[in-house]
């Protein structure tokens, strides 16, 4: 990661990089893509486009016989708020701390023994697809053993299945995960505790395709707005001619990629706090995210004060952001008009990585916003493969232990988001 000087992400929690870490290799801006080579990827490899993988990656699906499979049909969610929330919640993080797990002095792996002291284990939410399967990818390079999680079960197996026959990688293991299932939550911390008894890396990618908007895909693909437009906020007006915002998607945004993130978190805490090579925790976060496209002048002073805030006061706001939407008082209010829900749902995911960070010093715990990467979340109107979005997520999991806390980072840059 470069770094050009330090940056201090609110009282308490300080966020330096040491100069030790490799710096990255250096790329030319990507260059705005045309109509028809957009198409091309999209139309490259329909197991490739299942799985979220670019015509770049190091591993490429060779084509198979079998169709394939139908898109998931979308699940009914946890709405907000409601009594199931708490439900939820109480349920996501019931997994009680036991005593220290009795493991093997030695690991199995790849036909190698592997020192327990060497053995690391990462979890990566919505590793299906995308950055969430090139983040396996890289971490498995890595040689850490990787547990992919996927709501949807063949599409889990599916990655797995890609990442041991395409990648030669044979430490990555799928297991179910609905991340706004209590009960879920649970089922994974004790296959955990059971197989493994601790956790070294939390690595949260799992809000792909969840932007709290309704969008004519055709049309904004029509509009073909570069990448400068997007990043800058200026696309807003553009947008309005082909994303509908409702309160039920907003609520569907909110609870993925904060709620949920939360949830798991709580679930699997005491495992991470049992790791022997000092736990890393990494949330996916976005452009979005940086309070300086918060139109509340107050609000933006006091979001940037960690210390100010936990989750009871974090969640009174989204009440109040949720209904502003709902009752069409956004601009009033000075709430953000562009992707609102997911732009404060990225907000929060910031403040509540820098609450862990503050609570929990033993621990790395940091957010990433990945880049402008082509995935489902942006429509695939981005520019980044995925893996070049994955190398600041992988970077921060692999942190040492005196690397940098409570920080945003900008791909592998650190960046200012408050």
């Amino acid at each position: 990661m470069a770094v050009h000087g330090a940056h201090s992400s609110g009282a308490g929690v300080h966020c330096t990089l040491p100069t030790t870490l490799p710096r990255p290799h250096t790329r030319p801006p990507p260059s705005r893509p045309t109509q028809k080579e957009r198409q091309e990827v999209q139309d490259d490899d329909p197991e490739m486009r299942h799985l979220g993988v670019s015509p770049s990656s190091p591993c490429r699906v060779r084509p198979r016989a079998a169709a394939p499979s139908p898109p998931a049909r979308l699940q009914p969610r946890v709405t907000f708020p409601a009594a199931s929330i708490v439900h939820a919640r109480a349920a996501a993080g019931a997994t009680p701390a036991s005593p220290p797990h009795h493991r093997l002095e030695a690991v199995r792996r790849d036909h190698e023994t592997v020192p327990e002291s060497q053995f690391r284990l990462a979890v990566v939410t919505g590793g299906n697809r995308g950055i969430g399967l090139e983040v396996c990818r890289q971490l498995a390079v890595q040689g850490v053993t990787v547990i992919l999680t996927a709501r949807n079960e063949k599409r889990g197996k599916d990655a797995v299945q890609y990442l041991r026959h395409e990648c030669n990688l044979s430490n990555v293991i799928y297991h179910p995960l609905d991340i706004l299932d209590g009960d879920s939550v649970a089922s994974l911390a004790k296959h955990i505790e059971s197989r493994y008894g601790k956790l070294d890396i939390l690595m949260q990618v799992n809000n792909a395709g969840v932007g709290g908007v309704v969008v004519d895909q055709d049309a904004l693909r029509a509009l073909n707005i570069d990448p400068d437009t997007w990043l800058s906020g200026k696309a807003a007006n553009l947008l309005d001619r082909v994303v509908v915002q409702t309160y039920d998607e907003a609520v569907k945004c909110v609870n993925t990629n904060y709620y949920g993130i939360k949830w798991v978190t709580e679930g699997l805490l005491p495992l991470l706090k049992r790791s022997t090579s000092g736990a890393r925790i990494v949330n996916t976060t976005s452009l979005r995210s940086e309070l300086k496209r918060m139109p509340n002048e107050k609000l933006r002073e006091e979001l940037g004060d960690a210390d100010a805030w936990d989750e009871k006061r974090m969640e009174a706001m989204l009440d109040e952001f949720l209904q502003a939407l709902k009752h069409g008082r956004l601009e009033d209010e000075g709430w953000p008009t562009m992707l609102p829900a997911y732009s404060m749902s990225k907000m929060v995911v910031n403040l509540y990585t820098r609450i862990l960070a503050r609570r929990h010093p033993e621990m790395r715990i940091n957010c990433v916003h990945p880049g402008f990467v082509k995935t489902e979340i942006n429509w695939n109107t981005g520019v980044i493969p995925p893996e070049e979005g994955a190398r600041g997520a992988v970077e921060l999991a692999l942190l040492p232990d005196d690397g940098p806390t409570g920080c945003y980072y900008d791909q592998t840059h650190l960046g200012v988001a408050w």
